[in-house]
């Protein structure tokens, strides 16, 4: 598997062969960072394995994880959204499938909070960095806590939003949670 990084002391791009740890210098994988999302960059930049899987967002559609788990093949319970809450003043992050819906509730226990509401669009994306349909739980500009439905873990690997419409990560929940410092609860309901 191979992942991608710039070097810190030069604008030069590395290619890392995860399996084997060789590097090379590749013209391609320059190209190839300039498309990267702070997603993709962070995972690169942690060394965690990850699969990229863009498709072509159809503007007239709003509900993005529904149209990724359809456009690309995949079942719904495997597919994360990404959404913001505020609890208790703090922003939060529930990421659930695209099957079922965030409970607040369940969100407000899971970070010790007496009550949690839905999240302005506006403040999700400007706090994230992400436009929204594209809100990516990885490489946030503001790290915020993270909760993962426990549900995650039926599955080999999930799949969540690469930081812009059209574009999924494929990873393991585990590499999810060390990506993000989320911890898992029951916080999906159908």
């Amino acid at each position: 598997m191979l992942g991608r990084r710039v070097d810190a002391n030069t604008p030069q791009v590395t290619t890392v062969c995860m399996d084997f740890g060789r590097e090379s210098r590749d013209p391609i994988a320059q190209n190839e960072w300039m498309a990267a999302t702070p997603a993709t960059a962070a995972l690169t930049r942690l060394r965690i394995p990850f699969t990229e899987h863009e498709y072509a967002h159809d503007p007239s559609v709003i509900a993005f994880g529904e149209e990724a788990a359809t456009v690309l093949g995949v079942d719904p319970d495997r597919v994360f959204k990404t959404l913001l809450a505020d609890a208790d003043g703090s922003l939060v992050v529930g990421v659930v499938p695209v099957s079922g819906r965030l409970d607040l509730k369940a969100l407000a226990a899971a970070v010790g909070a007496k009550k949690a509401s839905m999240a302005d669009p506006a403040v999700a994306s400007r706090r994230t960095g992400y436009v929204i349909g594209g809100i990516s739980p990885i490489g946030q500009k503001t790290r915020l806590t993270t909760v993962l439905d426990e549900t995650a873990e039926l599955f080999d690997t999930v799949f969540v939003s690469g930081g812009r419409r059209g574009f999924d990560i494929e990873l393991s929940p585990a590499d999810l949670v060390a990506a993000t410092g989320a911890v898992l609860a029951g916080i999906g309901r159908a």
